[in-house]
């Protein structure tokens, strides 16, 4: 399996989030998640960046947690970053977004990346 970098947009400290899960579930799985959000600056020594336009390094995976009222406003940003491929996690759909990645020759899956991990279809 590939090592991954993994940035998590809407990443959580609490850990009944599921993108606190997923922070957890992909480094059991060797992959590198990066958080993303601007509410701390750091999870567990991993540092946090603010905004997708502050990651500095190529992005295999954007997994997204946040819903369309704040993805829509970040569609440049996740245009200019380029990832790989992204997710979007239930409750996290943006058909508005999905076109312009889609457009962009970005691929995008619709699906859990916990269920994903747990099954290998990540």
């Amino acid at each position: 399996m590939k090592k991954e970098k993994v940035a998590i947009l809407g990443a959580s400290k609490d850990p009944s989030r599921y993108a606190y899960k997923a922070f957890q579930m992909l480094r059991e799985y060797g992959h590198e998640p990066l958080p993303v959000t601007p509410k701390f600056d750091q999870l567990e020594g991993v540092p946090a960046v603010a905004r997708l336009s502050d990651l500095k390094t190529p992005i295999d995976t954007l997994t997204m947690y946040v819903g369309p009222a704040i993805s829509s406003k970040l569609l440049d940003e996740v245009l200019a970053l380029k990832p790989g491929r992204v997710i979007f996690n239930p409750g996290s759909e943006n058909p508005e977004l999905i076109a312009a990645l889609e457009k962009a020759g970005i691929p995008v899956v619709e699906g859990c990346t916990l269920v994903m991990l747990r099954t290998r279809q990540f």
